[in-house]
Formats: C-alpha cells, structure tokens, sequence
C-alpha cells in the first residue's frame, strides 16, 4: 500500500483517538467535582479550553512535522495525563492548576523536539556529546550547593526558585548514546564464543560499566529506583543489539549481585525490604513506613469491581498519594475496571513502542525505539508493582499521571523522540507532492 494511500487512514484513526481522549480527560475532571462538592467545577470551561488547544496543538504539529507517525501514540499519552491531571484535582487541588500548566509545557517541549529534530538519525552524529550531557544531568544532584536531598534520596537541583530533577532527562540522552553506541558495534558485541555464543571477555566491558554506573547512582544519590532504571534497560538494550541471551543471563546475575551490594550497605533500602515484607503486620501497620504500604492495599481492596467514585474515596489517608501512590487512588475511586484501563493504555503505548522499534531499518532507530519503551515500561511496572506490593517501592513517579512537572515534560519528550522515529525523516510538502 503506497504512503498516500496510508496517510488519510492514519489522520482519520489519530484525530478520532484523540477526540475520545479529550471527552474522557473532560468528563473525569467534572466527575471528581461532583463527587467533591456536588458540582462541576467552576474553571471547568476554561479547563476544557486549555487541554484542548494543548491536544490539539501537539495533533497538528504531528499532522504537519511529523504525519507518517504512528496514531496512536500522541492521543494514549494525552489520555495519560488528562487523567493524571483530574486526579491531581481530586487529591492536591491546590496545585492542580501548576500541574495543568507543567501539562502544557510538555507539549510545547514535544512539539519543540519535532520542530528541532527533523529527522532521528541526527543524534547518531554525537555519540559522546549526548553521552557526557546524560552523565553530567545523572550526577548534577550531587554538586555541592545545588543538589539537596528529599526523602532520603539525593535527586533534586535548586537554581534560585526553580526546583527540577535533571535525571529525568539524563536518562533520556544516556539511551539516545546507548542506541548509537550499539547500533555501531551490535556486530563486535554479537561475535561470541563457544556452544551457546557466550560473550567474549572483553565484550563484557560496557556491561560492567554500566553497572558500575548504576551502583554510583545508588551510591551516590540514594536513589533505587533510577539504579534499577538505568541498569535494566541497558541490558534490555545490549540484548536486543547483539540478539544473545547470555548477555541477559549475565545482567540478571549483575543486577541480582547489586541489589544484594546495595541491601548490605544501605540501611534505606533494609527498611524497603523490611516493609514490603512486614507491611500487614498488626503491630507495624500504624506506623508512617509501613503503614503506607497498607493503605495502599486498603484502598485498592476498598475500590472493589467498580470503585467508589470518583471524588468518593478516601485516598489523603496515603502518605504521598499524588506521586508515589497515585494508582493506589485510582484503584479505590476507579475499582479493577479502572486500573485495568489505565494499564491498558500503558500497555498500548508500550506495545506501539515496541512496534515503531521492530519496524525501523536502521539499528540506531531500532535501539532508540526500543530504549525510551523499555524505560517508559520499567518504571510503569516499578510504581505499579511497589503500590500492590510486588516488589518493594522504589520511589518512581507513574508517568504523565503522577504528580511532578520533571517527569511529565521528560515524558513527553521521550515521547517525541519515539514518534520522530516512527514517521521517519520530515520531507517538505512540495517534496511530497513530487
């Protein structure tokens, strides 16, 4: 089927998306102030107006930067976060509207990497610059006089009033250099040895190294969740460059090896083990650091089928419920038909991720995809799986619902990166038509 022929179905299908999106984000925000104060809330006109120019702006900077992309990844998103940003209005309503504006400078920053990258294979012409700036964003936290420390991990950078967290872009620049780096020696990295093609001693090298990277982060700054983060996807990364398993085999025994280190010297991760662990115990449940974790199960026993409503709950009674606990209290007030339609959504978007990766020709396109999917996927599964006490919490916000204006602009340019590669090269108008 030629591109011309593709394109109408491919407008028809994101603009249709998007529209359901829109309704959906809307029609959430008038039912959490029905169920707060039996009315729609007063702003909700405006609201409406607002999330409509920021949906409809990023729909036409793809309709024109970008029109071969694939549909379904812009209205997902969308969708995401117009449902963050209602429940942020439910629990935080004082800081719903900042929320709502750290939204819209999201897209302006996704409609900015479209403006700016024409074409995906650009960054594969610097490497190492790209390389050092993620570095230096990973460690910033620790410089002296601007990096502080908030609840036990070093993740934050203070500029005069303005607060960020510049790991959440350093993550995305360290998998735009691990693409290129692998795409450019997938085949020496592939080259193994023995029965079962193991990998060669000095292949190991750029394994090693980024785990000794993200023992420094932990280390460093405290943080188990970006640790875990930058360590699994590069593995997931090496494996899908070389297309050998013992590459997987040796991360996993890498990562065990590290958690073991990370549990042995830091007492803050003995008391994460220790809660996930002991969480519903009677005579810790009361207190601030189990008892968390227990209301979260509350809540998420409490939504039952069909939840209580929104605006209904009672989800204040968990400690940090905008950030870390967020899909706790879309269980209470949404039930299991809502979190399943909310990791349906992050599935969708994974899946078409994923897709974008497997389609591409080129390998650093491939590994690009691929990499910003697996990143948005771990830490969908960390959050997700620390809340309904799978593994112990680790502290990562759920992407484009959470509370936190770092992660929702870092998402969204992520997500600029992965509809850049999936459309391909921009090619003017006139240049089309010829």
């Amino acid at each position: 089927m030629s591109t011309t022929a593709t394109l109408p179905a491919r407008t028809r299908t994101g603009l249709g998306l998007l529209v359901l999106a829109y309704l959906a984000s809307l029609l959430a925000y008038g039912l959490v102030g029905l169920g707060l104060r039996g009315r729609v809330p007063n702003d909700l006109g405006a609201y409406g107006i607002g999330l409509a120019a920021a949906f409809v702006g990023g729909w036409l900077a793809i309709r024109w930067l970008a029109p071969r992309a694939d549909p379904v990844l812009f209205p997902v998103a969308a969708l995401l976060g117009g449902i963050g940003l209602a429940m942020l209005y439910r629990l935080r309503p004082t800081v719903a509207g900042e929320q709502a504006t750290w939204f819209v400078l999201g897209v302006a920053a996704f409609v900015a990497v479209l403006f700016v990258i024409r074409d995906h294979r650009q960054l594969d012409a610097y490497t190492y610059t790209i390389g050092l700036g993620g570095l230096v964003l990973l460690l910033l936290p620790i410089v002296p006089g601007i990096g502080h420390e908030e609840n036990g991990a070093r993740l934050w950078v203070q500029l005069g009033r303005f607060q960020f967290q510049p790991a959440e872009f350093g993550r995305i620049l360290i998998v735009i250099f691990l693409s290129s780096y692998l795409a450019g020696r997938r085949e020496l990295l592939a080259a193994g040895i023995g029965r079962f093609g193991s990998p060669r001693a000095k292949d190991l090298g750029p394994l090693l190294l980024a785990w000794g990277a993200s023992l420094a982060v932990l280390f460093l700054q405290k943080d188990l969740g970006a640790s875990l983060l930058l360590f699994g996807v590069f593995v997931v990364m090496l494996w899908v460059a070389t297309g050998r398993w013992p590459y997987l085999a040796i991360g996993i025994a890498l990562f065990a090896l590290g958690a073991w280190i990370g549990y042995s010297a830091f007492a803050h991760v003995q008391a994460r083990v220790d809660i996930w662990l002991h969480a519903l115990e009677p005579d810790k449940v009361h207190s601030f650091g189990y008892g968390q974790l227990a209301q979260s199960w509350f809540a998420l026993a409490s939504g039952g089928l069909v939840g209580t409503g929104l605006g209904q709950g009672s989800p204040d009674l968990i400690p940090f419920v905008a950030s870390d606990f967020i899909f706790s209290a879309i269980g209470e007030e949404l039930g299991l038909l809502g979190t399943t339609a909310v990791l349906l959504l992050y599935l969708a978007l994974i899946g078409r991720g994923l897709r974008v990766g497997l389609e591409r020709s080129d390998a650093f396109g491939t590994l690009l995809a691929i990499g910003l999917t697996t990143t948005l996927a771990l830490q969908t599964f960390v959050i997700v799986g620390g809340v309904t006490r799978l593994i112990p919490l680790t502290g990562l916000p759920l992407p484009l619902v959470s509370y936190g204006g770092t992660s929702r602009i870092a998402t969204m340019v992520a997500l600029a990166l992965l509809v850049r590669v999936s459309a391909g090269p921009w090619v003017r108008t006139r240049d089309r038509e010829r």
